[in-house]
This record gives C-alpha cells, structure tokens and sequence, in this order.
C-alpha cells in the first residue's frame, strides 16, 4: 500500500507563547451531495432526483461537518455522497468539566484531541466564565474549533502547542513541561478513546486528570437506498475507529466489498485492516490536506480519477 506523506502542523516553540496558532482558510465551492440523515432520512423522490452525479466519495462524519472535505474535493471535481455514520452524545463526566474549570486551581494544560472534543470543552468553558487556559492541541482539524473565539474570548484561552505529528503517542511525548514542577494536565476525552495519552504524560511526569466528556455511537438510521450507492462508491472517507466500525456493521458482505476506505490517519487505518477491509489508503501526516491526499490516491489506484 502506498503511503502519501503531507505536511502537517508544525510544533510551537514551549510553552506559554502568547499568540493563537495561525490557521488556514479554505473558500468555500458549490458541491453536489447526497445525504442520508442520522435522524430523519430524505424521501426517495429526494435520493433518486440526485443518483445522477455519481457520487466518488462517501463523507461519514456528523451531518454538518464534512463540509470542509466536501468542499477540499469539490476543488477536484469531485462529488460526495453523505452518509454520517457516528454521532456525538455526553459521556459521564460532561457535567464535571465546566465546574473543574471554574475551581480555582488551574491546570498548566488542556489536552484537546479531536473536534469534537474542543467543541465540548468550549461549551464548558463559556460556562465557566472563560478562565485563562493554555491548550494543546493533536493538529491542525483541532485547532480549527477555537479558531472562531471572539478577540476578548481569544485573550484568556490561548492554543499554546501542536507535536510534530498529529497523533496522540507524539504529542504525549513532546508536551512542554515547566521546568522542574509538576505539570497539570486536563485530558476531556472521547469515552472511546485509548489510554495512550495519559499514561505517556504520566510516565514523563505531568498530573494528567481525564474526564469522559463526550462518546460516539452509531447513528440511528440509516436510508437503504442511499447505503446501497454508498456501497458502489469507489471510496469511503471516514475519520475514525468508530465509523469504521459502523460502516463494517453496515455492509451486508464486508469480505466481498472490495472498494477502498481512506482514513485520516494511521490509528483509523490500523482500526479498518484490524476490521478485515483491505484497500485501506491514509496519510503519514494526520489532517485534512493529508486526508484529502489520500483521497486522491485510493480514486487513481482505481482508475477514478
């Protein structure tokens, strides 16, 4: 399998800079799409109006938010069909975030490691009254949640480090510490989501505090007509171990079901190759132009593009 490596977020210099990260925009394109809804599914007349563009790609997240890729493909002339395959409820310590971030202790750092994540956690946050924190992001898609803060907002809440790669195991290893003090940490985590972080802080010393905030489920429903074209669409686009196993669990014959699957980084491909899929495409770089990359390869390997 070939490998497409793109560049990725750089890391900041340690600790405490006083200037948010820098962040891409993207113009926004005209897109075709199908979608299938996680909780009200469109009329047949609606799916069969649109079977004519030809969907190349599946888009799997949330409704609302494959919108950056949709349009990152629509710069190449390609459609995407959009069938969310998760969605986010709270997790048992959701009510907890908002009250930790108003006790007076601070933490030395926020750990966010994936959009949704930061979403909860800014909920929590206004909720709090918008305490001064330092956050350390796993990439760039991350660090796209605080990019909207209102200037006044952006004064106490500041986006401090990205590792050099955008995997939890790195950034875990390259988190700046303070000196020689113990370093507090606060990890509002996907329920879902591995030990890894933790525990490599922790054995590099920091005080790590994790909070369940979020979790991930499969959607409620899914229209048949549109999970039958996803299935002929050449490549499947998902974002994490969840959908991947979601859409495995949605697939009649996952062994017989040979098109390909790009991930957007390695944790998702190891994820899809554990689950038996086997054109699995991803980027050496986590994030969405190395998203996008692989993309592009898995549609050439097939001759569709």
């Amino acid at each position: 399998m070939a490998l497409l490596s793109l560049s990725s977020l750089s890391p900041l210099a340690p600790p405490c800079p006083s200037f948010p990260l820098q962040l891409q925009t993207r113009i926004s394109f005209s897109r075709a799409r199908i979608g299938a809804s996680s909780t009200s599914s469109p009329s047949t007349s609606q799916v069969i109006q649109h079977a004519s563009s030809n969907p190349k790609v599946v888009v799997t997240r949330e409704r609302g938010k494959n919108t950056k890729l949709i349009d990152a493909l629509a710069e190449h002339g390609i459609n995407c069909l959009e069938l969310p395959l998760i969605q986010h409820l709270q997790g048992p310590d959701s009510d907890r975030l908002a009250s930790v971030l108003s006790a007076e202790t601070a933490f030395d750092w926020i750990v966010i490691t994936s959009p949704e994540a930061g979403s909860v956690f800014l909920e929590a946050w206004k909720a709090a009254g918008t305490p001064n924190v330092r956050i350390g992001v796993v990439g760039a898609g991350t660090a796209s949640i605080f990019e909207n803060l209102k200037q006044s907002s952006k004064q106490s809440l500041h986006v401090a480090f990205a590792p050099s790669k955008a995997t939890g195991k790195v950034l875990a290893s390259e988190l700046p510490m303070d000196g020689n003090k113990r370093c507090t940490v606060l990890y509002p985590a996907s329920v879902k989501a591995s030990n890894e972080i933790e525990e490599g802080l922790s054995h590099r010393g920091f005080q790590v505090l994790r909070l369940n905030t979020y979790t991930t489920v499969p959607v409620d429903h899914v229209d048949h007509i549109v999970l039958e074209k996803a299935q002929s669409a050449p490549v499947v686009a998902v974002a994490s171990p969840s959908a991947v196993r979601s859409w495995v669990n949605l697939i009649s014959e996952p062994d017989s079901w040979s098109n390909a699957v790009a991930c957007i980084g390695e944790t998702t491909a190891s994820a899809a190759k554990r689950l038996g899929l086997r054109n699995v495409y991803f980027p050496m770089q986590p994030g969405l132009d190395g998203w996008v990359g692989s993309i592009l390869e898995a549609l050439r390997a097939h001759d569709k593009f």
